[in-house]
């Protein structure tokens, strides 16, 4: 009897770590579904603040970037919960950690407390707004906590991601291009306002865009190469990153349509000319460009910094492909910047564009070895409590 039992206690072992695996990887799906669905709100958000205004917190790309970040919220704790109430003590083998009683995987505890940090943001965001006014900037100190957690919750889907696909490949490599690419989406809402900093100031100034992105984007590029070992992770996040994009372009169009809503932007932009609303207001109708547009094909021009990124292989060379993609948008930047009619009489000298590169490599520097960090961590992370994988399903 002893010897009949053994094989089905196994086999019920193995029926509970098949349904555990494949909650966790519906999870992960859901969790970069959500970041998608944000990722548009955002972007018609920040257009909606340029054309319309902000009568409430509750505006159509509000509600559509908070349904997102709701989904993500009880993704990522609903895991914490079902692992916790289903399994509360620890398991042979278990890849699981436990943090104030709740059971789940390094990711999942990632994710659910990085998304916290965007809840409490919301909040704060409303405060701000009723203190400040219309006039915010993404460098808000309620934005920037938004979008870290935002981040955090995103670099937690890299790890998830590691976590349940460690056998299989081609789901991992998917998985991780995509969330790679959600990634460089929240990343880049950080470097999006240094163009204002260039129309106002010129100068060295006027390179703005290349040095914060030769720190802050790598994050997302030489992380997701070296996380998922794909040489060509950069360009592929970019061949995710454009066409999304678009799609949130034509949303964002089609809910003015639907919507039609009033706009308060000209008594706005009336009471501070000099304000962010307005300048970018006046850069776009320079260079005849739709005000507060963001993604899509704006991205274009990051594909030969990527390939230079991936040709010099971030994934085992961090810090020299972050030089070189440095170097590449520095370039890159400053070609297409000069040829835009609101920039072109900013354009520096010979003097401050060799200073600027200076600031651009060392800003590489930064990046290069950040990413290397970062990746590291999640790689040793992902090496210390891997779940097995069953290549079948368990016996019916």
């Amino acid at each position: 009897m002893a010897l009949r039992a053994e094989p089905l206690e196994r086999d019920a072992a193995a029926r509970a770590e098949y349904s555990t695996l494949a909650v966790r990887r519906a999870a992960l799906w859901g969790l970069l579904l959500s970041k998608l669905i944000a990722g548009w709100g955002v972007q018609w958000d920040i257009q909606w603040h340029v054309l319309i205004g902000r009568d409430s917190f509750w505006i159509p790309p509000h509600v559509m970037t908070y349904a997102g970040v709701t989904m993500a919220v009880f993704l990522s704790a609903g895991v914490l919960v079902w692992e916790t109430l289903s399994s509360p003590s620890p398991r042979v083998g278990d890849a699981r950690i436990r943090i104030l009683g709740l059971w789940a995987t390094r990711g999942f505890h990632l994710a659910a407390w990085g998304i916290g940090l965007t809840v409490l943001a919301a909040p704060i965001d409303d405060l701000w707004h009723r203190l400040f006014g219309l006039d915010v900037t993404l460098w808000s100190p309620p934005h920037l906590l938004g979008i870290l957690g935002s981040a955090i919750n995103t670099i937690a889907c890299l790890l998830i991601a590691r976590e349940v696909y460690p056998q299989r490949p081609g789901p991992r490599a998917a998985a991780l291009v995509i969330a790679g690419a959600m990634l460089y989406g929240n990343l880049h809402l950080v470097v999006d306002p240094s163009n204002l900093v260039a129309y106002r100031h010129g100068g060295v100034l006027f390179y703005t865009l290349a040095i914060l992105s030769a720190v802050v984007l790598p994050l997302a590029l030489v992380t997701t190469a070296r996380v998922s070992g794909l040489r060509s992770a950069p360009v592929l996040i970019l061949l995710v990153v454009i066409p999304t994009g678009m799609i949130g372009a034509r949303i964002a169009q089609a809910g003015f349509v639907l919507i039609e809503p009033t706009s308060v932007i000209e008594d706005e932009i009336a009471k501070d000319p000099a304000s962010s609303i307005a300048l970018a207001y006046t850069i776009a109708r320079k260079n005849g460009t739709p005000p507060g547009r963001t993604g899509g094909m704006l991205h274009v021009f990051a594909l030969l910094p990527a390939a230079i990124m991936g040709a010099l292989d971030a994934r085992y060379r961090p810090v020299r492909a972050t030089l070189g993609y440095a170097v590449a948008l520095f370039a890159v930047l400053g070609f297409v910047l000069s040829h835009r009619p609101a920039m072109a009489t900013m354009a520096p000298g010979a003097t401050e564009t060799v200073v600027a590169l200076g600031l651009a490599l060392t800003a590489g520097l930064i990046g290069g070895a950040s990413a290397r960090w970062l990746s590291d961590s999640l790689l040793a992370s992902g090496e210390s409590g891997r779940p097995s994988e069953r290549g079948t399903r368990p016996a019916a």
